[in-house]
């Protein structure tokens, strides 16, 4: 072939077209059908908790050709298919087929086979007859007609189905709708359904049941399950002076036992918009802050402005990452009586609530919202919402009806 056409050489997977454009270079990919043992391999990798991009790496693919490989399962692994160990195997078909060559009758190669005559006469009558029957055809329509995935739960009970999606608009996670199905049902089973379910009916489309619209209500987004050793490690923040490490925080605060120790972060949006969440130990409740700027002075404004809506014996302490928006720590705990504390650098962990409820409101404001066009009557808003919401921490109790008995009982 001449240089002006162009030069082909084809490889296994993708091949290159060598063309003089400029003395450009370009390269083609063909599309790839992985085998079996390339599949087999790229779950076990999905389950390590390696990502996308990772996975496609090693097979040299774009994560797009790794993510068209698991979407379909909605991230989980499909089990491996087997037989019933009471289906007849190829080699008894084999017999059968001999059997009918000889010209045995039915209870002579059942007898053969240590199987019922009648197993013997409905295999041969749902393949072929006597004059048309053979093993390995018979085996594989067998196997082909063995593929009839039972209908989830949710697929025969529409009532069920509308009551769950309902729920979803209402932001409820899988877990919280499951536990709430048990307590307003006890005694009727078929109004109930688990968050795995839930789940699977979310992830996997191709049953039909909860529409793909209703991904977006789910507290991380995702469209595909990740699995639960994926992690995503943040950087650490800077230096405070005079900080209290959260290490010297008195005992009585770790067990939760007692109400009036908070957890505090700021949230960041686009344009340099910013929100201020807290979260009390005890119940979960939230209160939101809006924030003009992360300047230090704004935001202990903003929070000393939060703290004068508590009886003091529900603001006892107030726990908070490195971040430097709280540089100026001892101005609020001057102006409010409160304690402030302060977490190891890259352990976010130590604040679990705050973190946690700052996932959940990344339901109400994405990554990238800009913060500043909400007005703190809308972040109020949501807090009530959050709060309504029952906890599986709490005995599926809501933070309000846990913080209002606190309230009770300091009056």
């Amino acid at each position: 072939m001449s240089d002006n056409k162009g030069e082909f050489n084809w490889s296994r997977q993708h091949f290159i077209l060598y063309r003089k454009n400029r003395g450009r270079i370009m390269t083609y990919r063909t599309r790839i059908k992985y085998t079996a043992q390339q599949k087999a391999e790229m779950w076990d990798r999905w389950q390590r908790g390696e990502s996308l991009n990772s996975i496609g790496r090693a097979f040299d693919r774009p994560s797009s050709s790794i993510f068209s490989q698991l979407a379909p399962s909605g991230g989980m692994r499909p089990p491996i298919r087997q037989r019933s160990g009471l289906a007849l195997t190829l080699s008894e078909r084999e017999e059968i087929s001999r059997g009918i060559a000889s010209n045995l009758s039915l209870r002579s190669i059942a007898a053969q086979l240590g199987r019922s005559p009648s197993t013997i006469s409905r295999e041969i009558k749902r393949n072929g007859g006597y004059d048309s029957y053979r093993a390995a055809s018979a085996n594989q329509a067998a196997w082909d007609r063995a593929r009839r995935p039972k209908r989830c739960k949710l697929a025969t009970n529409p009532a069920l189905s509308q009551i769950v999606a309902a729920k979803l608009q209402l932001n409820w996670s899988p877990q919280q709708i499951a536990a709430w199905l048990k307590k307003k049902y006890p005694a009727q089973e078929v109004n109930q359904v688990s968050h795995e379910t839930i789940y699977r009916s979310l992830f996997v489309q191709a049953r039909g049941v909860l529409k793909k619209e209703l991904l977006q209500h789910l507290r991380t987004q995702r469209v595909i399950r990740r699995s639960k050793h994926s992690s995503r490690k943040r950087d650490g923040r800077g230096q405070i002076s005079n900080a209290v490490s959260i290490r010297q925080r008195p005992p009585s605060v770790e067990d939760r036992a007692v109400a009036g120790h908070w957890e505090g972060d700021l949230i960041a949006g686009s344009k340099n918009s910013y929100m201020a969440t807290l979260v009390e130990r005890h119940s979960g409740y939230v209160m939101l802050a809006k924030v003009d700027n992360k300047e230090s002075q704004t935001v202990v404004s903003a929070l000393i402005k939060q703290a004068q809506k508590l009886p003091t014996e529900l603001y006892k302490s107030l726990t908070w990452d490195r971040g430097q928006e709280l540089a100026d720590h001892q101005k609020f705990s001057l102006a409010t009586n409160i304690e402030v504390y302060f977490c190891d650098p890259r352990s976010p962990w130590q604040r679990g609530s705050n973190e946690n409820t700052n996932r959940l409101l990344r339901q109400y404001y994405p990554k990238g919202t800009d913060l500043s066009i909400h007005s703190q009557a809308e972040l109020n808003q949501v807090a009530r919402q959050l709060n309504e919401r029952p906890r599986k921490t709490l005995g599926f109790e809501t933070p309000a009806e846990r913080f209002s008995a606190c309230v009770a009982s300091t009056c």
